[in-house]
């Protein structure tokens, strides 16, 4: 099973859905001493299965199966009423007709089965294997145990985290107010307590007997080192990675992390139905008040307009998920960003 201290570096590279996570850059996380981590969200269990093979062949310095292959866990969407259809579908158009781009209310399924995603993992078994937006059924945890792969599952408060624990996973994720990309927040209707990562890791180490994974605004190995001491066993790092050379980041996407840090970052549902924090561009302002369909819904009725924005190096017109922190971000080699978080962390303990 996975253990914290066989990490050179308490660092997990985050999952992040959408091409972000390549086998270069989740193998390098790993061979530096990390656990890289695999955002499979939307991916299919053929596009699953290349990615970890390809991945554990890249691997040299450390035993091929540690990687974190990461899904969300939420249930079939309810549809509203078709007049709150054809309204969130005349709110999107009205932004996208000028573009040239057509889009259209989805049919279901929406993503793959989760059920059908996970048969590459069985297969794989890497080490890891985490959770987003809720709880697993229980028959996928216990079949992941008697594998030896580890589960983890975000937490956005302590409710959430006691839920995690009885639910005999491994450990939990906190995840800060701070963090880029989708909030884990079991409900997302429901109150945020939008706590800070350093809150939220201090609350859940007073009430928690699993190891804690924190997540959210944490950027260099000062930050690593702080928050350890704050009752985390690891830092998960996502912001941190965008503009390494062997992300998958879109040009677009890499250019607003590095030089529009003016734009600062804000949370939508007008991406995906679902609220994600990213820097703040044209198309976020424009939706502000309009009506959005639920995830996963959302996100398959903007993909065309996200296609469509990476093929013209659009920014303001993709999804560019991002914590708080991006100005921070920088741009160099995993190894090279590696080396400089595990020299930071260890001057920060001196």
């Amino acid at each position: 099973m996975f253990k914290f201290s066989d990490l050179t570096i308490p660092v997990i590279q985050a999952p992040m859905a959408g091409g972000v996570n390549t086998p270069a850059l989740v193998s390098a996380v790993s061979d530096a001493g990390g656990l890289g981590s695999f955002g499979f969200a939307y991916s299919s269990p053929e596009k699953i299965d290349a990615d970890l093979k390809a991945t554990k062949a890249l691997i040299k310095k450390v035993p091929n199966t540690r990687i974190n292959a990461n899904f969300f866990v939420f249930k079939e969407p309810v549809m509203p009423a078709v007049e709150e259809q054809q309204q969130a579908l005349s709110d999107l158009k009205d932004v996208v007709d000028s573009l040239g781009v057509t889009v259209a209310t989805p049919k279901s399924p929406y993503i793959p089965d989760l059920q059908s995603m996970l048969e590459p993992i069985w297969v794989h078994q890497p080490e890891v294997l985490t959770f987003h937006f809720g709880l697993p059924p229980q028959e996928l945890i216990e079949r992941a145990h008697s594998l030896g792969i580890s589960v983890g599952v975000t937490a956005t408060s302590l409710e959430e985290a006691l839920m995690i624990q009885s639910a005999d996973v491994d450990f939990v994720v906190a995840q800060g107010i701070e963090a880029g990309g989708h909030r884990g927040i079991f409900d997302p209707h429901g109150v945020d307590q939008q706590l800070a990562v350093r809150d939220l890791v201090q609350e859940l180490d007073k009430h928690l007997q699993i190891p804690i994974v924190a997540a959210g605004g944490l950027m260099d190995g000062r930050d690593v080192r702080n928050i350890i001491q704050s009752g985390a066993s690891a830092a998960q790092m996502g912001t941190a990675f965008l503009a390494t050379n062997e992300a998958g980041s879109s040009p677009a996407h890499r250019r607003f992390v590095l030089t529009k840090h003016e734009l600062g970052t804000a949370f939508t549902r007008a991406f995906s139905g679902r609220p994600a924090q990213g820097v703040k561009n044209k198309y976020m302002s424009l939706m502000e008040g309009k009506t959005y369909l639920p995830f996963p819904v959302q996100n398959n009725m903007t993909a065309p307009m996200r296609q469509w924005a990476a093929q013209n190096d659009q920014g303001d017109y993709q999804s560019l998920w991002a914590g708080t922190e991006y100005a921070r971000a920088r741009a160099m080699s995993v190894a090279e960003l590696m080396a400089s978080l595990l020299n930071e962390y260890q001057a920060a303990g001196r």
